[in-house]
């Protein structure tokens, strides 16, 4: 049976002394946060949470400060255990591993890049990238070989007997990813990882990780606060507020669809044209097209409108694997670039 990489079933997290008490409160009454927390003393972390994450995607975990995003991709790992619910790894129960088979899970399946680095200030580049393979009883030659290898490829090369202290902020994100890539996991964790860089190297460190997806189809889940971000990397997108999932799916149809005002509000002053895919609105085609030019299919409306050069009645062919699968009328493209307004419902589903 094939299952998704990682299931979420019905997470709940609920920090204090006894959460098992009060969670009945959450679940069959519906307490909220604020009343939890005035009235209990306890503060509620993740309502209810259901999401899968599907192998050689991107899951995107987005949010305001304080929605749940950092506590969710910790249960991943098990550095936070849930009050209640289920973590599914390839159908395996994460919550059912002892403690020797945590610390494989950790080692050898998940690694993680956080927001602060977390790189060892007496260890060189090359040491903090080699370390995960370290703790795994790799030899010292072969360890460093592979570490060799990633920090070359992102773009370190030279910088191996430096410290941490000699590297800019971005050099040091670099090493922190290096260090996840020498580790070899299926899955990697990013934590707010490009949030406290500056925008143009957070830019750049976007690039360097979709560049790398490309090439490994790694299971990734990353957190951000930053809905460009979020939508410049995800596959799949999923929304908290407050604990709970407010909306999941491909980033296009949230776009295109919000479910509901908190999600509109997110999405109401995004550049519609940099986000939306050419295959997310293209109509099949007739015998009768006449094709101006063509995009591929993950291709985004920039492309369309740059592949049309003004001409407003231009018909554009959308290819998939080498075959035009559908087509976009440039004069029809304006619909797909106005924001949803909750009114014109039909027009969007």
């Amino acid at each position: 049976m094939s299952y998704p990489k990682i299931q979420i079933r019905n997470l709940y997290k609920i920090f204090g002394a006894t959460p098992e008490r009060v969670l009945p409160m959450v679940k069959e009454q519906g307490i909220g946060k604020p009343e939890l927390l005035a009235k209990h003393g306890h503060v509620l972390g993740l309502r209810d949470i259901s999401i899968d994450m599907q192998a050689g995607e991107i899951s995107v975990i987005m949010g305001l400060s304080g929605s749940g995003k950092s506590t969710l991709i910790r249960h991943l790992n098990r550095l936070i255990d849930p009050t209640a619910g289920e973590i599914l790894l390839d159908g395996q129960d994460v919550m059912k591993l002892d403690n020797e088979a945590l610390r494989d899970l950790r080692q050898r399946s998940m690694s993680m890049v956080f927001q602060k680095f977390a790189l060892l200030p007496h260890k060189t580049v090359l040491e903090n990238a080699a370390m995960a393979l370290k703790t795994r009883g790799v030899d010292q030659e072969t360890r460093e070989a592979e570490a060799r290898k990633w920090l070359k490829r992102v773009d370190l090369g030279g910088f191996e007997d430096r410290y941490p202290r000699q590297l800019s902020g971005g050099m040091q994100q670099r090493v922190g990813i290096a260090r996840a890539l020498t580790a070899n996991t299926e899955i990697m964790l990013l934590d707010e990882a490009f949030s406290a860089l500056d925008p143009l190297i957070r830019t750049d460190m976007q690039d360097l990780l979709l560049e790398l997806q490309r090439e490994l189809h790694k299971t990734i889940i990353f957190i951000t606060h930053d809905l460009d971000e979020a939508l410049k990397l995800a596959d799949h997108l999923v929304i908290l507020k407050d604990g709970s999932v407010v909306q999941q799916g491909a980033p296009q149809e949230i776009v295109m669809n919000p479910a509901d005002p908190y999600i509109e509000a997110f999405v109401s002053d995004i550049n519609r044209a940099r986000v939306l895919r050419a295959g997310t609105i293209a109509m099949p085609t007739l015998p009768s097209d006449i094709f101006f030019a063509e995009v591929a299919w993950d291709d985004t409306l920039e492309a369309v409108i740059r592949a049309a050069k003004g001409q407003a009645d231009a018909t554009i062919a959308v290819r998939k694997a080498g075959q035009p699968l559908g087509k976009i009328e440039v004069g029809e493209l304006l619909a797909a670039l106005i924001p949803y307004d909750g009114v014109n419902a039909e027009t969007h589903t």
